[in-house]
């Protein structure tokens, strides 16, 4: 379920393997912004790659991801006889393109599979996607988000091949799922839970509700033991190290939340806007350049994520009776509720696109479906969405030549 299985996946994983290698392997070769020893977090767009990749980064926020990071670095280690130089630059780049790609692939399964539009649709929301300012920057970026947006595309799918055959999902499905999600970042462990509820018959049946009650209590408690045991059972320290981080990255307002929400949470990860420099330390004397994203200043952009939001509410509402698209927008709500309604990171919310930009190709092609027997309609879309493309892929295009510009003269 996870590979490529038939030639036209390969070729799409092969594709975008290249394309992101490219630039990929001579930003590890040439430049340090990948992984720089001196530099924690902050270098570009405030993910924190090298607290990442040493530690898992905070634990209340990324419980399980010690571990994970751990067996990552080791591996990378036996390549690099324990060096942290170009060598082990590249694998991070190779391992995060690698991941990305797959993921790619898990979109185009769902829209075949699952959806069942037409190979010409599929592939221009497969390159839609890809075009994406997340998946280009997680295709070089070693982060808890590379990993949870092939986590989620995979259980998306595979939850969907489930219920479309009136299955179940399973309890060994949710405890794994739940530990590796919910371990990566702990707030995405909710969504694993989501297909559960729509489940034929669940609520009409006592035996069947009380069967996934028990599966997903069995998942809960595993993950909670294992939460417990990486702190070492001192579980006052969740609460007040997760009301610190509440705090911290909750109470900025610098630019309207408006704002905010349009330009970083529905904006920032899929079309660049333009970028802004600060000077940022690592707390030990250390002065280092870093780069953010701004808000949109032109109004195409704004046009361009409206219209695009337009599409997505518009297959949402004709798809309203589709559980599967409901299983999407429920799981893109809790996205929503956290950096929108509880403002947690909003400010820097473009780099937490790995947990729901997927949900936008899927929904797009849901849109699709319903619309197969009106040609006209079909043909509207697919221009659409083809224009659409071909903006995004020169905006983004302009954009990482400036973001290169900005590597070349400090890193």
């Amino acid at each position: 379920m996870i590979f490529p299985s038939t030639f036209v996946e390969l070729g799409i994983f092969i594709f975008f393997l290249a394309a992101y290698g490219i630039f990929g392997t001579f930003l590890a070769q040439h430049y340090k912004i990948v992984f720089d020893s001196r530099i924690p977090w902050d270098a570009y767009f405030s993910f924190d790659n090298k607290a990442i990749v040493m530690t898992g980064g905070s634990f209340e926020r990324h419980p399980l991801s010690w571990y994970f990071f751990n067996w990552i670095r080791e591996f990378i280690f036996l390549f690099t006889n324990g060096k942290m130089g170009m060598e082990f630059r590249l694998f991070l780049v190779w391992i995060s393109n690698f991941i990305v790609s797959l993921s790619i692939v898990q979109v185009y399964k769902y829209l075949k599979n699952i959806v069942q539009t037409p190979l010409f649709i599929n592939l221009l929301l497969v390159l839609f996607f890809g075009l994406f300012s997340t998946c280009i920057l997680l295709s070089f970026t070693p982060e808890t988000y590379t990993y949870t947006l092939l986590l989620l595309t995979a259980f998306n799918y595979y939850s969907a091949v489930k219920l479309k055959n009136d299955g179940k999902i399973s309890g060994l499905s949710l405890v794994l799922g739940s530990t590796v999600v919910g371990g990566l970042t702990v707030t995405n462990i909710v969504k694993i839970f989501i297909p559960v509820l729509f489940e034929k018959e669940l609520f009409k049946s006592w035996k069947k509700f009380g069967f996934a009650a028990l599966r997903v209590g069995i998942s809960c408690v595993v993950f909670v033991l294992l939460y417990l045991n990486r702190i070492n059972f001192k579980y006052e320290n969740i609460l007040s190290k997760s009301g610190e981080q509440y705090e911290k990255f909750s109470n900025v307002n610098s630019t309207p939340v408006w704002d905010m929400i349009y330009s970083y949470f529905f904006g920032g990860n899929i079309l660049f806007p333009s970028f802004f420099i600060r000077e940022k330390h690592n707390m030990q004397g250390f002065y280092y350049k870093a780069l953010f994203m701004d808000v949109y200043t032109s109004a195409v952009p704004y046009i361009f994520i409206g219209l695009l939001l337009l599409l997505i509410f518009w297959s949402y509402f004709r798809n309203f009776k589709n559980k599967l698209v409901q299983i999407l927008m429920i799981s893109f709500a809790v996205d929503i509720a956290i950096h929108c309604v509880f403002r947690f990171g909003l400010h820097t919310s473009y780099i937490y696109g790995g947990h729901f930009v997927f949900v936008y190709p899927m929904i797009l092609g849901w849109l699709f479906f319903i619309y197969r027997s009106q040609p006209k309609t079909l043909s509207f879309l697919a221009c659409s969405i083809f224009i659409m493309t071909l903006y995004l892929g020169l905006n983004n295009f302009y954009r990482m030549t400036e973001f290169f510009d900005f590597v070349n003269r400090y890193y």
